[in-house]
């Protein structure tokens, strides 16, 4: 240290006292009054509030078997769901909030609903002490009084800085779910805690918070925290609770499925905004950055926000798979890759793509690469059906592209050789997988266990993606001139029916001759 340069804490200060002081420093620059006579007239002459007019939500209805699920998993324990907090975006900004996929699952919040809030299952006993189910109690921070300092200064909460928030009595009414006060999470989580009574499981990585409050919990209940051991086998647990949360939603219920149908039909529409937008594309530097703000604009507007952030990758960058700075060139000629899904207010996501020729016409060699793409597909549709395996989906699509190539006389060995697990030559050029799940999150259910997903067998009522692609990069000495910079993904959205599959993304033209009329159509 210079001898000039004078410590800016106290002397003995703990870090975390210089932390907290460091993250109190942002009130340096403000200029918020305070004195009593302030207060005193703040608080005052007020009218009384306008009911909010919430009403119970249509999905309350479709929740409380959601919970009965994770209920029967766990008897006897207390399980503990987070909504997860704001997270900062830069020094005293926060990103816009979105709860925690699990708790929007089985609570039904929505939109930038309630950060901070927890779930609990509670357990709850017969008269000899055994498991009969789970009680829900949703932990809120409700609107504070107008005479409270909350109301007009606290940034996170009060009314004055974020609106009026709704009461327990509103949140009761929305969802279902009894409602309390989040100041009293403490006392109910730590209530029969111990070993051989009852024992608590938290959401992994939902709130940093949260799970620092279990931990201190079982500590002081006597479960041991401290050894390596202790510490894996707690950690097991809730990724075990994590794991049924997300295997529970493999399968999707009435209520799920009519969201992914809103949210299939705003992405369709915004699609349409983005083909009406590329003659400004190609006369932008950044065109690609046109088309993505076109979409998102859309997204925005009609529903919650993109799912993802949007692909929008002309030319050469259709061959980079996750291409999203979106700051490249659009030309006549070229094809444009656009992977985008709109989130409805429910959370719920589409994810689809499409390859577009810039232009309005696909050149020869697009042509026979965009049809082997589809060939792929449509054969991925053909085994998407209840009974077969959901790593069905993927071979079918592989045994396609495979033969393509080799009839292009891409490939080094014979289709059937690369198809072995020995070869996988053609991977080369498509390394990612056909089919992902899809609902709250855009990779849904990320969390199941490998034999229940990609091993698992297909049901009705799952929702997934169909999206192979060819990629051929622009300095791919593997195959000849006229295939290098293009890249052609096409990807779908399917509900499993009882009887087969529905393309729930069928409106959006996937033959390159319907495209073509298409896009014609919207560019007139």
């Amino acid at each position: 240290m210079n001898e000039n340069t004078q410590p800016t804490h106290a002397e003995g200060e703990t870090a975390e006292e210089l932390r907290a002081e460091l993250k109190n420093r942002v009130n340096n620059r403000s200029h918020r009054p305070n004195s009593e006579k302030f207060k005193e007239f703040m608080t005052s002459n007020w009218e009384d509030r306008k009911d909010l007019g919430i009403v119970a939500g249509d999905f309350a209805s479709f929740t409380p078997a959601r919970r009965d699920a994770v209920s029967a998993a766990f008897p006897g324990e207390r399980l503990v769901v987070p909504a997860g907090g704001l997270k900062v975006r830069s020094n005293d900004t926060d990103y816009r909030f979105r709860p925690h996929s699990a708790f929007a699952h089985l609570t039904g919040f929505g939109t930038d609903q309630e950060p901070d809030a927890v779930l609990v299952l509670n357990p709850t006993f017969d008269q000899d002490g055994n498991p009969t189910g789970h009680e829900a109690i949703l932990f809120v921070r409700p609107l504070a009084d107008r005479n409270s300092e909350e109301f007009y200064a606290d940034s996170r909460y009060g009314e004055f800085w974020v609106g009026a928030r709704p009461t327990l009595e509103d949140v009761e009414r929305l969802t279902g779910i009894r409602a309390a006060h989040i100041d009293s999470l403490t006392d109910v989580l730590s209530k029969d805690l111990g070993p051989g009574h009852v024992s608590l499981r938290v959401v992994p990585e939902a709130d940093a918070e949260i799970e620092a409050l279990v931990e201190a919990l079982r500590a002081e209940a006597g479960f041991d925290v401290a050894s390596e051991e202790a510490t894996a086998e707690l950690a097991e647990l809730d990724a075990k609770l994590a794991e049924v949360l997300a295997e529970i939603r493999l399968t999707k219920d009435d209520w799920e499925i009519e969201q992914m149908r809103e949210a299939v039909a705003q992405s369709i529409a915004g699609f349409a905004e983005v083909v009406k937008n590329l003659p400004r594309a190609v006369e932008h530097r950044r065109g690609e950055r046109v088309i993505e703000t076109v979409f998102d604009a859309n997204a925005r507007l009609e529903g919650n926000t993109v799912g993802y952030e949007t692909i929008a990758a002309a030319g050469d960058h259709a061959t980079t798979l996750h291409w999203i700075t979106n700051d490249g060139k659009v030309n006549e000629g070229e094809l444009v890759l656009v992977d985008a899904g709109v989130e409805v207010e429910s959370l719920y996501t589409a994810d689809v793509t499409r390859t577009l020729p810039i232009n309005g016409t696909y050149s020869d060699i697009q042509r026979k690469i965009y049809q082997a793409v589809l060939d792929a597909a449509d054969a991925a549709f053909e085994v998407a059906v209840p009974g077969n395996k959901f790593s069905d989906v993927h071979a079918a699509a592989m045994k396609v592209i495979a033969a393509r190539l080799e009839e292009w006389g891409l490939l080094p060995v014979s289709a059937e050789e690369s198809l072995s697990p020995e070869g996988q030559q053609h991977r080369r050029w498509m390394v990612h997988g056909t089919s992902h799940h899809l609902g709250l999150d855009v990779h849904d259910c990320a969390a199941a266990r490998r034999e229940m997903y990609v091993d698992g067998v297909i049901e009705p009522g799952m929702v997934f993606t169909i999206e192979p692609g060819l990629y051929f990069k622009s300095d791919d000495l593997a195959v000849p001139e006229e295939y290098r910079g293009i890249g052609v993904r096409i990807e779908d959205d399917v509900l499993v029916t009882e009887n087969g599959n529905e393309n729930l993304t069928a409106a959006l033209p996937r033959k390159p001759e319907e495209v073509e009329a298409w896009m014609a159509s919207l560019l007139k």
